[in-house]
């Protein structure tokens, strides 16, 4: 059956709104990820072009929103009651309340073969897409009722697990931000920058053209990996690079809880080296001193990531440089006051890691039981 002939399959509005300061959320590609809405850099619209939208798109409950342009094929299905945002450049795939068909669809979507379907019917040379016609065509066997009843029960438990353990680390997140603040407001701190407290090292990319550089052993990240995965400890990216690459290239291998800071397109994106591993150029990394941990520094530059892009350069896309981004001034505590701000931190953060960890292990069961029932 193709789509169109069992969905109510619609995209979001192709206009572009004007931004205001308080409004309605329009969430677009950029703030559609795997299984989630990242709501934190989504465009405030304001209450007339937010009706205006939904009178054509408007998302339900069960609805699932699928990326349509760039990075094509991420899902997320609304389990909210009420949503509160509009669309732009999604599909919108509407069950119009049917819960068992949307969460079969949902996996189905997710599973590689469901990718498969959509990556087959890409158009677009310098920005790949699928167009409404395309998606509407695409043709699947639809199981009974029964069947997907069956399939979706262990993937769901496995989902609610995520759910849980990203939710209890959301939460360690926000206390931990919320304490920074409240310590740095409560000691005397010093002047200093941002090589004062570690080594700023850049990034590279080894030559495309060199077989020998490339799907080595030596993981090689890039902001859009962190785009994708959005992680506070990082292991790997999508590409892998030989020992002769990292050689004859301008990457660099970070040791284990350096803190990546990705310095362009866009600046700010921050998370902690798992184990040792190389960036592209678009990171400026700080290996953390011997008196300053890894979690301090992370903290640090989460707080400056407004006041860093405000020295950033350039037209087309903002970048901040590693000259800059060294003489980057800060004001932090003394080292004994330091001290105390891990002893505290330190369990936290392995308690992120712990429950990062367990989600992979998660998504790998979820992964061989998509394989399997689709």
């Amino acid at each position: 059956m193709k789509f169109s002939e069992f969905l109510d399959v619609r995209d979001g509005t192709h206009d572009s709104p004007k931004r205001v300061n308080i409004g309605k959320k329009l969430i677009t590609t950029k703030n559609l990820e795997d299984n989630r809405i990242d709501f934190t850099n989504a465009k405030n619209i304001s209450l007339n072009d937010f009706k205006r939208i939904n009178e054509r798109s408007k998302v339900d409950q069960f609805d699932i929103l699928l990326s349509m342009i760039g990075t094509v094929g991420n899902v997320y299905q609304e389990r909210s009651a009420f949503p509160d945002y509009a669309i732009k450049n999604l599909a919108l795939l509407k069950f119009h309340g049917d819960e068992l068909l949307s969460n079969w669809m949902n996996y189905y979507l997710q599973s590689k073969k469901g990718q498969s379907k959509i990556h087959q019917r890409l158009s677009g040379s310098t920005q790949q897409y699928i167009s409404l016609t395309d998606l509407r065509n695409i043709e699947i066997t639809l199981p009974n009722r029964d069947q997907m009843e069956l399939c979706i029960k262990p993937l769901r438990y496995l989902d609610d697990l995520i759910l849980k353990n990203n939710q209890i680390n959301d939460n360690l997140v926000k206390l931990v931000d919320s304490y920074f603040i409240n310590f740095l407001n409560n000691v005397t701190t010093v002047e200093k920058t941002i090589e004062d407290i570690g080594t700023v090292v850049g990034g590279g990319t080894p030559s495309k053209k060199i077989a020998d550089y490339w799907n080595g052993d030596i993981a090689w990240v890039t902001p859009k990996d962190l785009s994708q995965h959005p992680l506070i400890f990082t292991s790997s990216g999508e590409n892998y690079i030989t020992g002769l690459g990292l050689a004859k290239g301008s990457a660099k291998l970070l040791p284990t809880n350096t803190i990546l800071f990705s310095s362009r397109a866009p600046i700010g994106y921050i998370s902690i080296a798992k184990n040792n591993l190389a960036t592209n150029q678009g990171f400026k990394s700080v290996i953390p001193n011997k008196e300053y941990s890894f979690q301090f520094i992370y903290e640090l530059l989460k707080h400056e990531t407004a006041a860093i892009k405000n020295e950033a350069n350039g037209s087309t896309f903002k970048e901040i440089s590693g000259k800059k981004l060294k003489q980057h001034i800060i004001n932090i505590p003394n080292s004994e006051d330091t001290s105390k701000f891990n002893e505290i931190t330190k369990p936290i953060f392995k308690q992120l890691r712990k429950l990062e960890e367990e989600n992979e292990e998660l998504l790998a069961i979820k992964k061989g039981l998509l394989e399997k029932y689709f």
